[in-house]
C-alpha cells in the first residue's frame, strides 16, 4: 500500500476534482430541472411547442452593464498585454542582395572571441564568418545558416557552429578564437525576391565582454560602408537572455515575416492562407516597429476586442447582466483564448470575425415576423461584412458559415410559416437580394482586394493581375492544405481536442535556468472547465432543443457543430488550436445552461454558476506560467499542472 501511494503523483487529484465538479454540476442541473413536487410543471413538459422559432426579444444593453463590461475588458487587457514581448529589437538591416558579397570589420584590438550573437531578418541563405589577426590571412570561425525557420530570432554562434543539445547541462563552449578582424561572406541566398537580411551582430570575448561597437564602425572596411553599419548600430538591443520575449516562436517565423514584407512592398513568403490577417498584423508593426510586441500587438488587441462583443451578444441572447459577465469571464480566461491571441498567427482574426458574424446574424434571426425590411439592412450587411473579412483572414471561417447558411434559410422558412397576412414574399425576396450583395458581392470584393499587395509586389496592381494572383493563390492553398500530412510531435485529432487530451507546445526553455530547477513553456489548450463543462452543456442543450423546440438551442448547437464536424473529415495534419473557434461556442452553450439555472432560481444556483466561473479563473491563474512562458520550478509543472502524460509541461 505504501509503495502504491509513493508511485501516485499528487497531480492526479486535480483532474479528478475537476471532473467531479463538472459531473456534480450535471447532476445538479438534472435535479433542479425536474418538476417541483405539488406543482403542475409536468404539464408544461408534455405540452411542448410544436415549432422551432428564432423570434425572441433581443435584450438591450443598460447602464448597469457598463461597469462589469469595463472591468472584465480592462483586467483581461492588462493581463494580455503584460510582458507581451520586446519593444527594442533591431530596426535597421543589412541586406545581402547578391552572393559573394563581403563585409569586413576591424574590432579595434586583438581579442579572444568566445561567441557571436546575431539577429536574423527575413530571407534564407548562408553567411560564412571568418576571423583574422592581421587582416590578410583569414580562418573559418562558423557559418550563419539562416533557414526559413530561424528568422526573426536571436542566435548564438560558437566556433565551428558548436551548440548544446536541449537539456544538456554539461555542455561546454569550445575554446575562444584570437582575432582582430571579422569578415562576412554571403555564400548562398535562397530568397531571391527579398535577399538575406541580418539585423545586428555582437562580438563577445571569452570573459563575456561585448566588443566596442564604436571601434568596429570606425574600423569598417566594407565596400558598402554605410549600409554595413546596420550590423553594429543597435548594440543596446542585444538581450542578456534569448527567449520568446525577443525572438519569434512557433509559426511566428511565417506570419510576422509576411506582414513585414507587406510593409516594404516585397512579395510575401507565406501564401498558404489569405492575406488579410497578415495585413492587419502589419498595422502593429508599423506602430511599434518590427519587434515581438509590434507583430503580436494586433492579435492581442483583437483578443481583447472579442470580450465586449461577446458581452453584448450574451446580453442580447439572455438579458442577464450577471450571465453576460460570467460568460465573458469564462472566455476571457480560457487558456486557448489567452495563449492563441498572444501568438502572432492569423487564427485570432478568423475567430474574431466569426464571433461578429454570428452576433449580427442573431440580431437578424431574432426579429419578429412582420418586421419591416429596412430593419434587416444593417444586421445582414454587418454579418456579410464579417463573413468577408473572416474569409479573407483564414479559410476556417467558411466552416462556421455552413451553420450560418442553414440558420439563414431555416429563418426564412419559420418566418414565412408564422407570418400574419400578406407581405412575406416581398420581404423574403428583398432579404435574399440584399444577402446576395452582402454575403457574395461584398465578401468577393474584400477577398479579391486583399490580394492587391501580391500584385503590387509584382509591379502590376491592375485589376486583371489582382484577380490573376488571387485565383492562382487559391489553387496553391487548396493543394497545399490537402497534401499537408507532415508528422509533428504535437499534432492531434478532433476527438482529442474535445477532451483536452493533447495540447500543443509552442515554446520551451529548459536550459537557461536548468541549474536552478526552472523551466519556461508556452502551450495552447482549452481550459478543462470550458472544454469538459462545455461538452456536458452541449448534450443538455441538444436535449432541450428537442424538448422545447428552442431556437436559441438550435442556433448554438449548429454553430458548434459547423466548426467541429468538418475537421472529422479532414485528413491533413491538425493541431489543438484548430479547436479555438469551437471554444467560443462552448462558452455560449455553457451560458445557455447557466441561464436555465438562473430561470429556475433553485437553491444553490449561485454556487453552480459563480463557482464554475471562479473555478475557471483560478485554473487560469494556476496554469498562467505555462500559457505565458514564465519561468517556474520544474516540480510545480510536474506535480500540479501535468494532469495527463500527454500534457507537455
Amino acid at each position: 500500500m505504501a509503495q502504491l501511494w509513493n508511485n501516485l503523483s499528487p497531480v492526479i487529484l486535480f483532474p479528478i476534482l475537476c471532473i467531479m465538479c463538472v459531473a456534480g454540476f450535471a447532476v445538479y442541473y438534472c435535479v433542479v430541472r425536474r418538476p417541483r413536487p405539488g406543482t403542475l410543471e409536468w404539464l408544461t413538459r408534455t405540452s411542448r411547442p410544436d415549432r422551432v422559432r428564432f423570434t425572441a426579444r433581443c435584450h438591450p444593453m443598460t447602464r448597469r452593464d457598463a461597469l462589469p463590461l469595463l472591468i472584465v475588458t480592462a483586467v483581461y487587457a492588462f493581463v494580455a498585454f503584460f510582458h507581451l514581448g520586446s519593444l527594442t529589437n533591431p530596426q535597421s538591416w543589412y541586406c545581402f542582395e547578391e552572393e559573394s558579397t563581403v563585409l569586413e570589420f576591424d574590432l579595434g584590438q586583438d581579442m579572444e572571441i568566445g561567441r557571436i550573437v546575431y539577429y536574423t531578418g527575413i530571407g534564407s541563405g548562408e553567411v560564412l564568418v571568418e576571423v583574422s589577426l592581421d587582416g590578410e590571412s583569414y580562418r573559418d570561425y562558423a557559418t550563419i545558416d539562416q533557414a526559413y525557420n530561424q528568422i526573426l530570432k536571436w542566435h548564438e554562434l560558437y566556433p565551428g557552429n558548436a551548440e548544446a543539445e536541449e537539456g544538456d547541462t554539461d555542455w561546454q563552449a569550445p575554446e575562444p578564437v584570437a582575432a582582430r578582424y571579422l569578415r562576412l561572406t554571403c555564400q548562398d541566398i535562397s530568397s531571391r525576391h527579398t535577399g538575406l537580411y541580418l539585423g545586428e551582430l555582437a562580438v563577445y570575448s571569452a570573459d563575456g565582454t561585448m566588443a566596442d561597437s564604436g571601434r568596429i564602425l570606425q574600423g569598417m572596411v566594407a565596400a558598402d560602408r554605410y549600409e554595413g553599419m546596420a550590423l553594429f548600430d543597435e548594440q543596446d538591443t542585444v538581450p542578456e537572455r534569448i527567449g520568446w520575449e525577443n525572438s519569434a516562436y512557433f509559426d511566428e517565423i511565417y506570419h510576422p515575416r509576411t506582414a513585414y514584407e507587406h510593409t516594404i512592398g516585397a512579395y510575401p513568403y507565406e501564401v498558404s492562407h489569405p492575406p488579410l490577417g497578415k495585413l492587419i498584423m502589419s498595422l502593429g508593426i508599423q506602430l511599434f516597429g518590427m519587434t515581438p510586441f509590434g507583430w503580436r500587438f494586433m492579435g492581442t488587441l483583437f483578443g481583447v476586442l472579442m470580450l465586449p462583443i461577446l458581452y453584448v451578444f450574451l446580453k442580447n441572447l439572455f438579458g442577464r447582466t450577471a450571465l453576460a459577465f460570467c460568460g465573458t469571464v469564462l472566455f476571457a480566461f480560457d487558456f486557448m483564448h489567452f495563449s492563441q491571441t498572444r501568438l502572432a498567427t492569423i487564427d485570432t482574426y478568423g475567430v474574431f470575425f466569426l464571433l461578429c458574424l454570428y452576433f449580427f446574424l442573431y440580431r437578424w434571426l431574432s426579429q419578429a415576423p412582420g418586421t419591416p425590411f429596412r430593419r434587416s439592412l444593417l444586421p445582414l450587411f454587418l454579418a456579410g461584412l464579417s463573413f468577408g473579412l473572416g474569409c479573407a483572414s483564414k479559410w476556417t471561417v467558411v466552416y462556421g458559415t455552413a451553420g450560418a447558411v442553414i440558420l439563414y434559410f431555416l429563418n426564412l422558412w419559420t418566418k414565412g410559416r408564422d407570418w400574419n397576412g400578406r407581405g412575406f414574399w416581398p420581404w423574403a425576396w428583398k432579404c435574399i437580394a440584399w444577402s446576395v450583395v452582402t454575403f457574395v458581392v461584398i465578401p468577393g470584393i474584400i477577398y479579391t482586394a486583399s490580394y492587391i499587395p501580391y500584385a503590387a509586389a509584382e509591379g502590376d496592381a491592375s485589376l486583371a493581375n489582382v484577380v490573376r494572383e488571387m485565383l492562382h493563390n487559391q489553387q496553391f492553398m487548396f493543394s497545399y492544405h490537402a497534401g499537408e500530412n507532415s508528422p509533428h510531435p504535437y499534432s492531434s485529432r478532433w476527438y482529442q481536442w474535445i477532451f483536452d487530451a493533447r495540447p500543443i507546445l509552442y515554446f520551451r526553455d529548459m536550459d537557461t535556468y536548468a541549474a536552478q530547477g526552472l523551466k519556461s513553456a508556452i502551450a495552447a489548450m482549452g481550459s478543462p472547465v470550458v472544454c469538459w463543462l462545455g461538452l456536458v452543456c452541449l448534450i443538455i442543450t441538444w436535449v432541450q432543443l428537442f424538448r422545447r423546440r428552442c431556437g436559441k438551442a438550435l442556433f448554438l448547437v449548429l454553430g458548434y457543430c459547423s466548426q467541429l464536424l468538418p475537421w472529422m473529415l479532414i485528413t491533413r495534419t491538425t493541431f489543438n488550436y484548430h479547436y479555438f473557434p469551437s471554444i467560443l461556442f462552448l462558452v455560449l452553450l455553457i451560458c445557455y445552461v447557466f441561464n436555465d439555472l438562473m430561470d429556475r432560481r433553485a437553491k444553490g444556483w449561485r454556487l453552480a454558476v459563480y463557482g464554475m466561473t471562479i473555478g475557471n479563473t483560478a485554473l487560469f491563474a494556476a496554469f498562467y506560467p505555462v500559457l505565458a512562458g514564465v519561468f517556474v520550478p520544474t516540480w510545480y509543472t510536474t506535480n500540479f499542472l501535468r494532469w495527463f502524460p500527454a500534457w507537455p509541461f
